[in-house]
């Protein structure tokens, strides 16, 4: 049972990842969005020099609203098409949540790769505690694309897509964001990793309790 849920949501993540190659919908907004986030940002800050605290901000702002971009589309591409019903009938609802999940963590930690190079290019931004600073990014972004990825599948549902996703993730999200920015400055301006502890353990927790909430709740979502 476990291998079948397993092989199906493999074939479902290369399903979607054929899928944006071919047609790079996706990709090709993402990659405008990040340009057009950075460069406001860079002409915004113009010369003067910025503290890292503030820069810090401007980084999550960006990875947030990039990702969020990307990851709202999750499921309703599917509802669009009409092959959500192909995949009801054919796969496990935990084997399709599971390959949505991998696929939206690839497309996560690519964009924000690009980010964070364009964003250290552009700015004086430093990191003096890098084993810290990409713990965080790394946990950060997995509780960030498990709570899109179930988020996007309850806004599929409805009729207006565009405006109920903003406003069902900000008070799920607000928490992840929070600890994730102060730890992210933390890290930014040296603060050994030991002293991260209590950030990382929450979001490690709050990672670890999206996931699993949104394993329990994706069934009755998707089979409605």
């Amino acid at each position: 049972m476990k291998g079948n849920i397993l092989n199906s949501s493999l074939l479902i993540f290369k399903k979607d990842l054929k899928s944006e190659l071919r047609t790079r919908y996706v990709i090709n907004s993402l990659l405008m969005f990040v340009l057009v986030t950075i460069s406001v940002i860079r002409f915004a800050l113009g010369d003067e020099k910025t503290e890292n605290e503030l820069l810090t901000g401007l980084l999550w702002i960006s990875i947030f609203f990039s990702t969020s971009n990307g990851l709202s589309r999750t499921f309703v591409k599917e509802e669009e098409r009409e092959t959500s019903i192909v995949l009801k009938l054919s796969s496990d609802s935990t084997a399709v949540l599971t390959g949505k999940i991998l696929f939206n963590l690839v497309l996560s930690f690519a964009l924000n790769i690009l980010i964070l190079i364009l964003f250290i290019l552009i700015t004086d931004y430093s990191v003096k505690n890098v084993t810290g600073f990409l713990i965080t990014v790394i946990i950060g972004n997995f509780g960030l694309v498990a709570a899109s990825t179930i988020i996007a599948a309850i806004i599929s549902k409805a009729n207006s897509k565009g405006t109920l996703y903003p406003v069902l993730s900000f008070p799920v999200l607000l928490p992840l964001l929070i600890t994730v920015i102060n730890a992210t400055k933390l890290a930014s301006l040296g603060v050994g990793t030991e002293k991260l502890y209590g950030e990382i353990t929450i979001l490690v927790s709050y990672t670890i309790v999206i996931t699993v909430v949104s394993y329990m709740l994706f069934r009755f979502v998707w089979e409605d």
